[in-house]
């Protein structure tokens, strides 16, 4: 399969690309610098002082939120009242001595500097998937499922829609079960060469792994809850018709798929705590309640998760959650794209884990990702295995049971995705993690060590 990359112009970058990076570069190191300066200069070197309280304060949080969520009784009540109370004193502290504003504009320079020092590093204003013309398929298939995203199928007229466009529409039937991946194969065996899906990402992903099988195209139309896969499209979540564009007026692009052994995922698939969490028959009806309730002998007692993990290489033990990714995600406190995947076509594989056994553990979180609680990298293949014979895992919010270990792996540029010309989120390459030493030497007129 071939893989997709954003594109250059040949002979490197022009003058005013590299004018403009360095611009951005010197705005990062700037604002970094102003938000050291601001502290310093509103309370000189107490500021050091201010800064060790707001991070006993966010150490505070972290631990009420372990004890709420690893224990029961008195002790998951005292957390939840500290995870709060915590947060709210410092701020009620830097207010009383004159040290709040100082504080936010600091976080807001910070915050600046990030974007800044992302945005000289990124790698141009390419997009983020290559894309080429097709021509309007002459049979294509969609399968709706009335019942999902509160049944967007009936409230955006999508079978009539998808009618009017050509497509034959089969609708699933909530009496009974039926089997998604043997009706996509039928529309194949009997000359489908388009198939769509007007639902959940459980859904979608099994039939992008009928399509990418028989190399056909791929529409997505985001008639489920959450629709992750269509949010990393660029597609519009708030106008599912708008994606049946894509079968009159589309363009294709080529992105990959995730295999957790032989399930496809084209989100993630998450092992540990929050697999477990799913399998429990009333999390459906009661999702708070029953993960409150489950939580505590998952974390800590004789239900947790003895997960290991083997990622290219790097081994990692005692982990509490994992959640593999078919691309990596972004941080959540990213302010570019937050927790969202910025490629859907890079062939690696994202991986998340949580690593928290005790209380200790968790104030140590707030050190980033230095503490070791919590650990992100990107991998070709991920290993996953425990002290038992099967492994629960969550694909795309289905719950399944697989035996262990389970190998999870990148099919890159297996699926080739339809996706209407004009998006209004269509995702562009902004750069990667803040480097500091290649931004100054950026801010500098320095050409900087390529990444």
């Amino acid at each position: 399969m071939r893989r997709g990359g954003g594109t250059r112009r040949p002979g490197g970058e022009g003058p005013a690309v590299q004018v403009g990076r360095a611009g951005w570069a010197r705005l990062a190191v700037l604002a970094l610098l102003a938000c050291i300066l601001v502290p310093l200069v509103a309370a000189g070197l107490r500021s050091v002082l201010w800064a060790l309280a707001g991070i006993a304060g966010l150490a505070l949080a972290a631990v009420g939120v372990w004890w709420a969520l690893a224990h029961t009784g008195a002790l998951r009540a005292l957390g939840a009242a500290l995870s709060v109370a915590a947060p709210v004193a410092v701020l009620a502290l830097y207010a009383s001595y004159g040290m709040l504003a100082p504080a936010l504009l600091s976080l807001g320079l910070w915050l600046l500097a990030l974007t800044a020092a992302r945005t000289a590093l990124a790698p141009g204003p390419v997009a983020a998937f290559p894309q080429a013309d097709v021509e309007a398929p002459r049979t294509p298939w969609v399968l709706m499922n009335p019942r999902s995203g509160g049944g967007k199928v009936d409230r955006f007229d999508l079978v009539e829609k998808a009618r009017a466009a050509g497509c034959r529409v089969v609708l699933l039937d909530a009496g009974r079960h039926q089997d998604v991946s043997e009706l996509a194969r039928r529309a194949v065996a009997e000359g489908a060469d388009l198939l769509a899906v007007a639902g959940g990402d459980g859904t979608q992903a099994l039939v992008a792994e009928v399509a990418a099988y028989h190399d056909l195209p791929f529409v997505v139309i985001p008639a489920g809850t959450r629709n992750h896969f269509a949010l990393d499209l660029g597609l519009d979540r708030d106008d599912p018709a708008a994606a049946l564009e894509a079968l009159t007026h589309g363009v294709e692009l080529r992105v990959d798929l995730g295999y957790a052994a032989d399930r496809v995922f084209v989100n993630n698939a998450s092992f540990g705590t929050y697999a477990s969490i799913v399998t429990d028959p009333a999390y459906r009806d009661a999702k708070a309640r029953t993960a409150l309730r489950t939580l505590p002998g998952l974390l800590t007692g004789e239900d947790a998760p003895g997960l290991q993990a083997q990622a290219d290489g790097t081994r990692l033990d005692g982990l509490q959650a994992l959640l593999v990714s078919n691309n990596p995600y972004g941080r959540a406190v990213d302010a570019a794209r937050p927790g969202r995947r910025e490629r859907l076509d890079s062939g690696l594989l994202g991986v998340v884990c949580v690593r928290v056994g005790n209380t200790a553990q968790a104030a140590r979180m707030v050190g980033g990702p230095r503490s070791g609680g919590l650990v992100r990298l990107s991998a070709g293949e991920v290993v996953v295995e425990a002290d038992t014979g099967t492994l629960p895992v969550g694909i795309d919010g289905e719950h399944v049971v697989l035996p262990s270990p389970v190998v999870c792996r990148s099919a890159p540029g297996a699926l080739r995705v339809r996706v209407p010309r004009h998006r209004p989120h269509a995702p562009r390459v902004t750069g990667g993690a803040a480097d500091w030493p290649r931004v100054t030497r950026l801010a500098l007129g320095r050409r900087p060590v390529p990444g």
